[in-house]
């Protein structure tokens, strides 16, 4: 087990004094009133009035073409990531994942419902540095990967804590080279980028998109 307190490489460094928690759940208000409406009417499901209401609103403030709700936002990412490997790769066997022989590059930090995906589809994930103004994927680490690896042709790229990665320059190189792209947007529902001089929504910058309210969106 690891030394904190002797090992001279964290001398200075102490603890915090609160927490500072980073997704802690809320219900309260309307969110509590409509949890109960759904128990009540029995829509406890995977359909019903709420969900296409949350669909519907959720397009319309990102400005996608459209939204659909999943359990989970890793499962969101599998579907993402799916659709994406059998637009690229064809469809498969159901044995058989859709990126099967195939590297995918990935943001290397990031929470692990981005990277899992990859390899319930069979193929390998080729991690990209971080760059230290976003604590995103670098652009120029994933330039130097096309280079090392030229027949990829899916990129998984995750905003870390709300702030948006250089999207200008990551979809100009995957554009390059032929690339798709899988936004995990999870952690940037709200977050702006601004492209081609417009502000736009993270959750639409890639071929499929991910937000934190669970969704797959395109």
């Amino acid at each position: 087990m690891q030394d904190f307190v002797n090992d001279p490489r964290f001398a200075g460094i102490g603890k915090f004094e609160s927490k500072i928690w980073l997704s802690s759940p809320t219900m309260h208000g309307d969110e509590q009133k409509w949890v109960d409406e759904a128990i009540r009417t029995n829509w406890v499901s995977t359909v019903g009035a709420n969900i296409d209401e949350v669909e519907k609103a959720l397009a319309e403030f990102t400005g996608a073409k459209y939204a659909v709700g999943l359990s989970c936002g890793t499962a969101a990412l599998h579907l993402a990531t799916k659709l994406a490997g059998e637009r690229l790769y064809g469809k498969t066997k159901p044995n058989v994942g859709a990126l099967q022989g195939h590297k995918v590059f990935c943001s290397d930090c990031t929470f692990d419902a981005s990277v899992n995906p990859v390899a319930y589809e069979n193929g390998e994930a080729v991690f990209i540095d971080t760059e230290y103004d976003t604590w995103n994927m670098s652009p120029e680490a994933l330039e130097k990967a096309f280079e090392l690896y030229p027949d990829v042709r899916l990129v998984v790229i995750a905003h870390l804590y709300g702030t948006p990665g250089k999207m200008e320059e990551i979809r100009a190189i995957c554009d390059k080279h032929g690339a798709l792209i899988v936004e995990d947007a999870a952690e940037s529902l709200g977050s702006k980028y601004k492209l081609n001089g417009q502000w736009v929504e993270t959750g639409t910058l890639g071929s499929y998109n991910v937000i934190s309210f669970k969704t797959a969106i395109r």
